[in-house]
Parts: C-alpha cells; sequence; structure tokens
C-alpha cells in the first residue's frame, strides 16, 4: 500500500500466544513452538520444508503468533496495534479502520480474522493491525498463512513498514508489500517494495499467478519474504516469485538495512482496486492463520 498515516492506539502489553523462539532457549518455549508448527496443510508443510532444505532460507523461527485464544477475543495486544481512523490512508480508501472486534478478532479456530463490512449508513468499516512499538524483524524471511477475501473493490494486503516512518516519513522509511490483491484480479498477487526514488506506481514489483487457476480466496496460502542484506525474494507456498536487488535501485537508497513491523490489513475502495460495486458481497473477511518469523542462519 503506497500511502500512509500513521495514528496509533497505545495498548497494555501481556505475552499470549507470542513464542519467542531462541531468545530464552527454554525447553517450555522450544516445546511450544514445535506443536506450533505441526499443521497439517500442504501449503504449511511446503514452506516448512523449505525452511529447513533450502540453502538460501533461514532456519530458526524467532517468533509467531498462531492467534490461538477464544472466539471473539482481541488479537494479543502484546504484539498488535491498531491504525484507526478515514481519510482515505492516502489512496482514496473508503472504509474507516476500527480496533473494534466487529473488524479485528479471533474466531477461535486458531485463526484472527479481519472483517471488512457495509454499514447500515453504507460506509465501511475494517481493520489495519501493526507490530509498530512492539515487534519488529530485520532480514530473515517473514511468513503468514492466509485465506484473503474476495471481489471488486477489495484490497487485502499482509506488508512491513521501516520501524522509523515516525522519524523519516514515507517512503524514506522503506516498505515491503509481502502480498496484495485487488478484487479484480482473484487469480493473482502482487509484491512490490518502496523507498526513495522508486516508491507508488514506481514501486519495484513481482506478480504471482496461481498456477491452478484458481482464486487465491479460494484457499489459505503461505505468503513470505526471504530477507538479506542486499536483496528481497518474495515466495508464495514455499516457491520463490521474484527477488529484488540492493542494485535494482540503481543510485537510489536501499533502505531495507533496518528494523521493519508488520502489517495487516483490508481495504475497501482506492485508486487501485476501484470502488466496491454490485457484484461485491459482505462482509469480507481475511483469515490470518499464523505470522512467523525465521531467522537468517
Amino acid at each position: 500500500m503506497p500511502q500512509h498515516q500513521t495514528p496509533a492506539a497505545a495498548r497494555p502489553l501481556d505475552r499470549r500466544r507470542f513464542l519467542t523462539l531462541g531468545l530464552t532457549g527454554t525447553a517450555a518455549t522450544a516445546a511450544a513452538a514445535t506443536a506450533a508448527l505441526a499443521a497439517p496443510d500442504a501449503a504449511d508443510a511446503a514452506t516448512r520444508t523449505a525452511a529447513t532444505t533450502s540453502t538460501t532460507t533461514p532456519t530458526r523461527l524467532l517468533a509467531a503468533d498462531e492467534f490461538d485464544g477464544p472466539a471473539g477475543s482481541a488479537p494479543n495486544p502484546a504484539i498488535w496495534r491498531f491504525d484507526t481512523g478515514a481519510g482515505g490512508w492516502g489512496n482514496q480508501e473508503l472504509e474507516t479502520y476500527t480496533d473494534s472486534r466487529r473488524n479485528s478478532a479471533l474466531n477461535g479456530s486458531g485463526q484472527l480474522a479481519i472483517t471488512a463490512i457495509r454499514e447500515p449508513d453504507g460506509t465501511f468499516t475494517s481493520a489495519r493491525l501493526k507490530t509498530e512499538s512492539t515487534f519488529t524483524a530485520q532480514y530473515g524471511r517473514v511468513e503468514a498463512r492466509i485465506r484473503i477475501p474476495r471481489g471488486q473493490g477489495i484490497w487485502p494486503a499482509f506488508w512491513m513498514l521501516g520501524a522509523d516512518i515516525g522519524q523519516v516519513g514515507w517512503p524514506a522509511c522503506g516498505e515491503i508489500d509481502v502480498m496484495e490483491n485487488v478484487g479484480y484480479e482473484p487469480t493473482i498477487v502482487h509484491a512490490t517494495v518502496h523507498g526513495p526514488g522508486y516508491s507508488g506506481a514506481n514501486g519495484l514489483s513481482a506478480a504471482c499467478t496461481n498456477p491452478t487457476g484458481a482464486a487465491f480466496a479460494d484457499d489459505f496460502h503461505v505468503f513470505g519474504v526471504d530477507w538479506r542484506p542486499d536483496s528481497i525474494t518474495w515466495l508464495v507456498d514455499g516457491v520463490e516469485r521474484g527477488t529484488v536487488t540492493r542494485a535494482a535501485v540503481g543510485t537510489n537508497p536501499w533502505v531495507f538495512d533496518k528494523p521493519f513491523f508488520v502489517v495487516l490489513n483490508v481495504a475497501v475502495g482506492g485508486t487501485w482496486p476501484g470502488s466496491p460495486d454490485a457484484t461485491t458481497r459482505f462482509p469480507q473477511q481475511m483469515l490470518v492463520d499464523w505470522v512467523r518469523v525465521w531467522q537468517l542462519g
């Protein structure tokens, strides 16, 4: 998402469901991590196999949120903060982001549900969650297993922003879009990096068409990046789908040698996806099964 505002809603800290593997080194934490990784689906298996066998892939799980908890409960406030408000978010978006459980909550099946709603007055609400000021990553593999929503004017995204955005602004902070989808392209997801001199429509991008021909909204998929000092490689279900290197930005700054925080959101409308129309059904929901950060080996 190539333009940003950054209002923050402070939240109290606790440490539910946040795995910090290798930071404490305790046997209990390692056991919890092993259990959390035991997911049965093919996409998850593919990414776990890649993470342990590829010579270019990080091999140690550093942190994860598995979104375990009662249905209707809030996402872990030790990890997730909220951007709230309207104003278009630099992209002429139509939604108002809230911190309401109507728009973001655990579903009781081990997933975070981010829900875009058409309100009775015709306006739209949704949610935008971020790990700003709670957790950042620098290098490694950052992944999430997601089932995206669908429909004209729906714009789900999993992305990252430089943690210094409050000091240097956008695009100097840098942005890594791990996955974006616009509803009129149901079989395609996009990945992009933005920085000074290569932002907005000039971002450096890759696109992935689902090799099965199915809409990405039909099932869960694992979206990720392998992030190294001189390159960023995008992956879908463990398969590399594009790489951008330091050389690709030319004389512009490579702004990816610093901590970034994670963002998950579902936008409605905007300059890229266009507005919802009569074919768009609400509510639309993005389900996030997990978010994991692998450390460079």
